[in-house]
């Protein structure tokens, strides 16, 4: 068993290749370093350091990376950075706005910076300070800092749960403590919402029934044993296994209560939304995160497209995922009387472009169903994700919140 103690350490014996970050996180830490240094050449000799391997074993714990770097003299020198962590309340705040963002938890599962965190854990001026046992203190940093700082980088570009890490918290704990929270904003996004098959009361499935005996079982084969999949390293994956047959279930009940197949006439993108949006704001389970990358993989898309999609999906099936993801040109009548509607409703004024009325970070798509689909975004920032129920209303659809 992992403790929050064990996951607070990490030490990488190596470290990826080349001494540039790549990242645009990685170079934002690059370039807290440089910001306080006054010395272009040690910076140039610490790079040339790192490139050269120079950097022993990192070590990373919160609120600290140690390594020993080696100079020109034959012992090496003791090399620190230090970044302050994040106190628990900071970290409620941090996790409590991750859960409840999409983007920023598809962005994880690709094991990336969310961009909503950018201004947050990545270091602010002042707060990355260098420090190490070598005479060379009267201008911080010195070469063996910038050295350790640019192979840092390189770790952040492959793991960003190393600047986590810096902060205070180790990735097996974040994760659970997202997966505890994002589990709470499902409930209550969707506080009355019926479970997806019929079930029975816990006493009528315990109640005794008088059941007539199982026949003997069948003797085994004469040749050879049936396959044991848990050991064989060619056999599917249980995860996906478990979600085929709960898919296969679900479309079985509906063809029998509906006489109509949810899956008929959808595309490889269209049955991975549908498949994905089983699972509300992505989640960040287990199962969960191994279907959307096998999901995303398959489509050849990213888990942030995925997720927007699944939202969509959520929000109304196949033709809502038509208008996130096909504009076209509605003909005159509801579109043109919308913006009037909205203006007289308080809502603002709303600029048309196709079939979409956009007013600041609130955005209206007019469906090929008639159907308005409410869209919202962060301030300056054009991704749209949708959000509510769709209305033949546009002031309903852009007013009510989510759920039944």
């Amino acid at each position: 068993m992992i403790t929050a103690r064990d996951d607070r350490r990490r030490t990488f014996e190596t470290v990826p290749a080349g001494a540039e970050a790549v990242s645009w996180w990685g170079r934002a830490w690059v370039s807290a370093l440089e910001e306080v240094s006054r010395d272009p050449a040690r910076l140039a000799r610490g790079r040339a350091y790192a490139a050269e391997g120079h950097v022993d074993a990192v070590t990373i714990t919160p609120g600290r990376i140690v390594a020993y770097v080696r100079g020109s003299r034959p012992r090496p020198y003791r090399t620190e950075l230090m970044l302050p962590a994040f106190t628990d309340t900071e970290w409620d705040e941090q996790l409590e706005a991750v859960a409840a963002d999409p983007a920023a938890l598809a962005a994880l599962l690709e094991r990336e910076v969310p961009q909503s965190l950018a201004g947050t854990v990545l270091p602010g001026a002042g707060e990355l300070l260098p420090r190490c046992s070598c005479p060379d203190v009267a201008r911080p940093p010195c070469k063996h800092a910038a050295a350790l700082c640019y192979r840092a980088a390189r770790l952040l570009d492959e793991d960003p749960f190393v600047l986590l890490l810096l902060r205070g918290r180790g990735e097996r704990e974040l994760l659970d403590e997202l997966t505890r929270r994002n589990a709470a904003h499902a409930a209550r996004e969707q506080p009355d919402a019926s479970p997806g098959f019929p079930g029975v009361p816990a006493k009528a499935a315990l109640a005794r029934t008088s059941l007539p005996l199982l026949p003997a079982p069948l003797a085994a084969p004469a040749a050879g044993h049936p396959p044991a999949y848990p050991a064989d390293p060619a056999a599917p994956d249980p995860l996906a296994l478990d979600q085929l047959a709960s898919d296969a279930a679900a479309r079985a009940l509906a063809l029998l209560t509906t006489t109509e197949d949810p899956i008929a006439g959808l595309g490889l993108w269209q049955d991975a939304v549908r498949l994905a949006s089983a699972h509300p704001t992505a989640g960040l389970t287990g199962a969960a995160r191994t279907l959307y990358r096998e999901l995303a993989r398959a489509t050849g898309r990213t888990t942030t497209d995925l997720a927007r999609a699944a939202a969509a999906w959520r929000q109304g099936g196949r033709p809502a995922l038509a208008a996130l993801e096909e504009p076209w040109d509605p003909p005159a009548g509801p579109f043109d009387r919308a913006r009037p509607a909205l203006l007289a409703a308080a809502q603002g004024s709303f600029r048309p472009d196709r079939n979409r009325l956009t007013s600041g970070t609130r955005q209206l798509r007019l469906g090929r169903d008639a159907l308005w689909y409410a869209y919202e975004s962060r301030p300056d920032d054009t991704d749209w994700w949708p959000t509510g129920r769709p209305s033949r209303d546009p002031v309903t659809a852009l007013t009510r919140p989510a759920g039944p």
